[in-house]
């Protein structure tokens, strides 16, 4: 269910409203909310229409997101139950316009999204450095493995899963520090 609806007259651009429009007519009921912030329009979707979703952006005569700018995880540990999700950033040369869209799962375990290499080859790379900080798979994806890190590494590193501070450490004291 669509949370958010856009208000035309608060966009700088009037083909957001089309972008928006277009995709819940195309695909019902997977646009879960949609957000202006930032100058660019945010949409959140399920994760099982990721791949038509951006084959039909991609495809469409009228929109042209023909360029992935760029992919990356994200981690949202409170509120229960944790999520993990995926932000892309797609960019409409002919348009200069910038598309966001989101998707999160529950499962932090074993968090599995669908690759984009079929739609965009440079996802190649984006996606196997976001398997490599926060562990989250792409199902499909033709190299699926750490790209960064040491391949030994058991953890992954961006995931909100540690204190930001050891508590046993006796060199930091809070006073001298102002805390």
């Amino acid at each position: 269910m669509l949370t958010n609806t856009l208000h035309p007259e608060n966009l700088p651009h009037p083909l957001y409203v089309t972008v928006q429009d277009k995709v819940q007519a195309a695909f019902p009921g997977v646009v879960l909310e949609a957000v202006f912030s930032y100058d660019m329009l945010t949409l959140t979707v399920t994760q099982d229409v990721l791949v038509p979703v951006f084959r039909f952006l991609f495809a469409d005569a009228a929109l042209q997101f023909q360029f992935l700018t760029d992919l990356c995880g994200v981690h949202y540990p409170d509120p229960a139950p944790a999520r993990l999700g995926v932000v892309y950033h797609l960019h409409s040369l002919t348009h200069n316009l910038r598309l966001r869209i989101t998707s999160f799962t529950t499962d932090v375990e074993a968090p599995r999204f669908p690759t984009m290499t079929g739609v965009f080859p440079a996802a190649n790379w984006m996606e196997r450095e976001t398997y490599d900080f926060y562990g989250i798979v792409f199902e499909g994806h033709p190299n699926m493995k750490r790209i960064l890190n040491m391949d030994d590494m058991d953890y992954f590193p961006l995931r909100k899963e540690y204190a930001l501070e050891d508590d046993t450490r006796v060199d930091k004291d809070d006073r001298m520090f102002g805390r």
